[in-house]
């Protein structure tokens, strides 16, 4: 059983993401694989300009251990979406991130 729909109000911080022509597959609509695309994009952008990760130069290497996706509507090119963020779970060295496309 998939999770229920997303709300825009249960997410604090959102990354605008623009969808390039590339993005769409032959049946037109973005790929599944570009959405776990966008949301690498929309969390190491939130660390790097809000949590101070240096990608450069820093200690701490952030690795995806597990990850899964409900869909529940297509997207296409020229669309400009946002990817909500949110913080599910806090752990002692791992954070459970939960994002979702608007």
């Amino acid at each position: 059983m998939s999770e229920p729909m997303p709300q825009r109000g249960d997410y604090r911080h959102f990354q605008p993401i623009i969808t390039r022509w590339h993005d769409n597959d032959v049946y037109g609509h973005v790929n599944n694989v570009t959405y776990y695309s966008f949301f690498d994009t929309a969390v190491n952008t939130y660390l790097i300009e809000r949590g101070g990760l240096d990608i450069h130069e820093g200690e701490v290497v952030g690795f995806v251990v597990s990850s899964a996706c409900d869909y529940f509507a297509s997207i296409a090119f020229p669309e400009r979406i946002e990817i909500g963020l949110r913080v599910g779970k806090l752990g002692n060295s791992s954070v459970q991130y939960e994002l979702a496309v608007f």
